[in-house]
């Protein structure tokens, strides 16, 4: 209680001093890094269970802070999450979803023509107002023409690329994906920043670890509020690690792409304590989605117990690993149950800079503050959607599927499978199967698998559809989707000529292409 009381007093010191009352000795309000992995799944941290327990900065962060069991993505796929977590908005708010098709994934390749719109918010514009600095390292993501670059939202400094390091394409038809240093590109992936797909050698993450030492350390010297996005890529296939982490791993290449990553983030909050300020400065690690299944086991990760992963709504593609660390406010080795969100990021990290979330939009993440540094529980339901569809809404530890689907038997059948050995008869479906009328529901307490679901003349069953039907109803009446970003792709709009390529050598002439359709995943 303590602690809350001594949090509430600071923001009250904010909110008095930024309204310019004359308070004096105001306290300068803390850091907040965002740790955000790609693809890595809820079962990859040796806290969560993973057998070779290869995360020791990882878990002691988890034994010094608090783990969230229960904590979700907003979709099961990359750039729409990432838009859920910068904004605290449902993807089918902000726009980050496709028409082409029902319930289709959709992501930003080169030749999309959508991204974050002006009229979303992003949470670096807002720290502002409380005086921060903010970067982005790593992956971005939500768009690729240049009214969509971070800069134009918010982040003052950006060392990364606009998407994944998907390659090497033939700078021709396609070039290689850009790295930026702020506006002016530095590089290509397999280029400038080589990338072996033989051995899994690169020293991207290296990279990006001393980008975020760096900004830290400047931060800190200035004596400002830093936002730092630490939104990192390796253990997205094709994964990636340095020589020294190589064959290190039980898990093999895989494996060795997680141990870097832990060992960085040891380096990172090492920083923080060597500069005195962790006790100032908020952590949250988490994931963008789940494990890509697809890729496993050389090249994805592990979901524990849950079905599924990436690209589905089931656990194993929506639930994550998820800790907060933050020394003197946070208890140590507290466990929470609270139902957590991506989107909770958002809103908590206004919290603590003391600024309320915008109030001219609906705001789908809540502040987490009071159960990080309280213990409360808050009760909310957990919104599943796969592209334009609501899949799945979870409520307590009732899960209602209102449509399954997996991928297409097309796709099945050429080997592409999003449940490897997991199939459950009439759950995992290569068809879209509407359940609106009689959802599919699971108890996750006792079956966090999803393999048996309730009798559908049971009395737990109706139970539990009087808990969910009335917040789908309510969602559902008042949901004003966004305009779709992700349906139109343009070969022309790639970043054929970014800032910067003259220096290296790298403009490339644009193809002749016209706006078409996106042509997503089945």
């Amino acid at each position: 209680m303590a602690a809350v009381a001594a949090a509430t007093r600071w923001r009250l010191l904010l909110v008095l001093s930024a309204a310019g009352l004359g308070v004096t000795g105001a306290p300068q309000p803390p850091n907040i890094l965002l740790l955000l992995m790609d693809d890595m799944g809820w079962g990859d941290l040796g806290v969560y269970g993973e057998p070779s327990r290869e995360t020791p900065n990882l878990d002691r962060m988890a034994a010094e802070g608090m783990l969230f069991p229960n904590f979700y993505t907003a979709n099961p796929l990359c750039s729409p999450s990432r838009a859920a977590l910068l904004t605290g908005r449902l993807p089918i708010r902000s726009g980050f979803y496709t028409t082409n098709g029902h319930a289709r994934n959709a992501y930003t390749p080169q030749e999309i023509v959508g991204g974050i719109p002006d009229s979303e918010l992003l949470l670096p514009e807002l720290l502002k107002e409380a005086g921060y600095t903010s970067k982005i390292v790593g992956k971005w993501h939500l768009g690729h023409r240049p009214q969509f670059h971070p800069l134009k939202h918010g982040f003052d400094e950006w060392f990364g690329s606009p998407n994944c390091h998907f390659g090497p394409y033939d700078n021709k038809a396609r070039p290689n994906i850009p790295v930026y240093r702020d506006w002016e590109m530095v590089g290509r992936f397999y280029e400038e920043f080589p990338i072996n797909l033989k051995t899994g050698e690169a020293n991207l993450t290296q990279i990006y670890l001393q980008e975020a030492l760096d900004f830290i350390k400047r931060q800190q010297a200035a004596h400002r509020p830093f936002f730092l996005h630490w939104a990192i890529d390796a253990t997205h296939a094709p994964v990636y690690a340095s020589r020294p982490f190589l064959g290190t791993s039980q898990r093999g290449r895989y494996g060795d792409a997680v141990r870097e990553i832990d060992d960085s983030v040891g380096k990172i909050l090492h920083l923080l304590r060597d500069l005195s300020i962790a006790e100032n400065t908020f952590v949250f690690f988490t994931s963008d989605n789940g494990a890509a299944l697809i890729s496993a086991p050389r090249q994805g990760g592990s979901n524990g117990p849950f079905l599924c992963g990436k690209q589905t709504t089931f656990e194993g593609g929506m639930r994550e690993p998820a800790i907060a660390w933050w020394p003197g406010h946070i208890p140590a080795g507290q466990v929470s149950h609270q139902l957590g969100s991506i989107m909770d990021l958002f809103t908590t990290s206004l919290s603590l800079a003391g600024l309320e979330p915008p109030r001219d939009r609906a705001i789908d993440g809540l502040d987490l503050l009071p159960t990080m540094l309280q213990g409360r529980l808050t009760d909310r339901p957990v919104f599943y959607y796969r592209g334009n569809a609501l899949m799945a809404v979870t409520r307590g530890q009732y899960k209602a599927h209102f449509w399954t689907w997996t991928n297409s038997w097309e796709e099945f059948r050429q080997g592409v499978d999003f449940c490897p050995g997991q199939n459950v008869s009439g759950v995992t479906t290569h068809s879209q199967e509407e359940h609106t009328k009689l959802p599919l529901v699971f108890h996750l307490g006792r079956d966090p698998g999803e393999r048996f679901p309730l009798s559908i003349a049971s009395t737990e069953y109706l139970d539990a559809l009087r808990q969910i039907t009335p917040v789908v109803r309510q969602h559902q009446e008042a949901l004003v989707p966004g305009q779709p970003q992700l349906n139109v792709c343009n070969r022309a709009v790639m970043n054929w000529a970014p800032p910067g390529c003259e220096k290296l050598g790298k403009c490339l002439m644009p193809p002749e292409s016209v706006p078409e359709k996106c042509s997503w995943p089945h």
